[in-house]
């Protein structure tokens, strides 16, 4: 079948453009991608929903993809532990390849329609688990085959993917499907479908995380103190929470350890 994913580019002769008409060109591009994305939202509600009842039952969210797709789920994998004080191993990424394909492309890693599962029951995968496979075109190998396994094994599974009838979307229980017309390089999938990914992605993991009670308001009160600007960011957050001064909210966060506690620990 067709791939919208591959289709021309809207532009052509790049090579005689000034640098001027191309950032127009891949702004004007990126653009439609907020809109497409939009589209997918009641895909993607649904899937949050379930994903979240999940989880509330001690499952975790894996994230399987290749290249560029792959390195976007272990982006957003990574970010959970510091954003929202999340256990690490709560979410987590894989790509084909393994850790060396973060950096660097391994030849082939995506072809294997085994290897995806093989990666997964190194986790030790069970039941309560959820897999959202990531992949642009859609028929990546080492994505569809491991969704077709989770499936079979009764592992509730989403795709996120930019070709609609693809075949990642026949293997999930929750397609996600953003279409985003051709890319400004005819094939380049990091661009919009890239982009594409990544918004999805955002709103998959913050709003379970919401809903896992990991936000109060619309603080991130649970968030690692890991340097001295989240540091100071977590101070002003108790100095609003319990009308104290700084010198106060900072003590209160250093003894306790989370803008939560402290918190809960300042309150009369």
């Amino acid at each position: 079948m067709a791939r919208i994913t591959e289709s021309p580019s809207h532009y052509d002769h790049l090579e005689r453009m000034s640098a001027r008409a191309l950032l127009d060109g891949i702004n004007a591009e990126d653009r439609t991608v907020p809109g497409a994305v939009g589209e997918a939202i009641p895909a993607i509600e649904a899937f949050v929903d379930a994903l979240a009842e999940r989880m509330r039952r001690g499952g975790r969210l894996f994230y399987l993809g290749a290249g560029t797709s792959g390195r976007l789920g272990i982006v957003d994998a990574s970010e959970c532990p510091p954003t929202f004080g999340v256990p690490h191993g709560l979410v987590i990424g894989l790509i084909a390849g393994g850790d060396t394909a973060i950096r660097r492309a391994v030849e082939f890693a995506e072809d294997d329609r085994a290897q995806g599962w093989k990666d997964l029951q190194e986790h030790a995968i069970g039941a309560d688990d959820t897999v959202v496979g990531i992949a642009a075109s859609g028929g990546t190998p080492y994505v569809v085959g491991a969704l077709e396994t989770c499936r079979a094994n009764g592992i509730l599974t989403a795709a996120i993917t930019c070709n609609p009838g693809s075949p990642v979307t026949a293997v999930a229980d929750h397609p996600i499907v953003v279409v985003v017309g051709p890319e400004f390089v005819t094939g380049s999938t990091r661009m919009k479908s890239g982009t594409a990914q990544k918004l999805v992605l955002n709103m998959i993991s913050t709003s379970v995380m919401i809903k896992l009670g990991r936000v109060k308001g619309n603080r991130m009160v649970d968030m690692q103190l890991s340097n001295n600007k989240l540091v100071d960011r977590g101070t002003r957050m108790v100095m609003e929470g319990l009308q104290v001064d700084y010198d106060t909210a900072n003590a209160l966060l250093k003894k306790h350890g989370s803008v939560r506690k402290a918190v809960d620990a300042g309150k009369p």
